[in-house]
């Protein structure tokens, strides 16, 4: 694993949650002390390796969440830890999968960190599960974040719209409203941790805008022209309101770029 492509491909391939966390805190220990020699090109799985349980299954046919009681509780860190296992694989397949773009060493610093991140949540949301009695595995959980991934392998700018600047920057819109419900409904472990998720989401959305205005720059665009092409050609649901506009602006997410794709009931 001389090459950072190379390590990150390892990562892609633990199937073991602990094994993958401990693996990226250790590439991204390499990479910052420059023991890793460089990018290199070695291609990413078309599937990240995933333990035998949870149970995947179509969003659709997902059980509905709660919010109130243990039970309520279980299946809403379950689904979020599924996210947040996810979110390793999307940095460490982001940062193998997309080498021929010719990115700066920034490119890679910030999905490194990501994955960082995005472990560290993950074990965190492992750890209030095993306070109440569960693991991660219990439940059965959905394959939407990895189609995702599947449906924007073919391009870097894509992958960027869709995962961080439209399904993480959901978590900006989302996440504030779940850790009120749940603190009136006298949860007080589990507002802590999605604050802790929030804060960061907002400097994971930052990197997707980043390096989307980067790379508009690059192939001579126009950033939110382009924006709203792929939106329309790779998330033509559009995006549903009300918009969290305070934590987007510090992401330097332009709103007239996602307002304008608003889906109002």
């Amino acid at each position: 694993m001389n090459t950072l492509s190379a390590a990150a491909v390892a990562a892609l391939s633990a199937a073991d949650p602990a094994e993958k966390c401990r693996l990226t805190r250790d590439i991204a220990a390499r990479w910052k002390n420059g023991d890793v020699e460089s990018v290199g090109t070695c291609p990413p799985p078309d599937r990240p390796a995933r333990p035998q349980r949870p149970q995947l299954l179509p969003p659709k046919e997902m059980p509905k969440r709660a919010y109130k009681g243990d039970r309520g509780r279980i299946g809403l860190l379950h689904a979020l830890a599924h996210i947040e296992l996810n979110a390793i694989d999307l940095a460490w397949d982001i940062v193998a999968r997309f080498t021929g773009e010719d990115m700066p060493k920034g490119f890679y610093d910030d999905w490194i960190q990501v994955a960082v991140d995005e472990a560290l949540h993950f074990e965190m949301l492992e750890d209030l599960l095993a306070s109440l009695g569960a693991a991660y595995g219990d439940l059965p959980a959905h394959d939407g974040l990895w189609q995702a991934a599947e449906k924007t392998a073919d391009d870097l700018a894509a992958r960027l719209v869709v995962v961080p600047m439209t399904l993480e920057a959901r978590g900006l819109d989302t996440t504030p409203a779940t850790m009120d419900r749940l603190a009136r409904n006298g949860d007080t472990l589990t507002p802590p941790a999605l604050e802790v998720i929030y804060k960061d989401e907002i400097t994971h959305v930052a990197a997707g805008v980043r390096w989307f205005k980067h790379l508009a720059q690059k192939r001579g665009w126009d950033g939110k022209t382009e924006y709203q092409r792929l939106m329309a050609e790779r998330f033509p649901g559009g995006l549903k309101a009300p918009f969290n506009h305070a934590a987007r602006a510090q992401a330097d997410f332009d709103q007239d770029w996602y307002e304008e794709l608003a889906k109002r009931d």
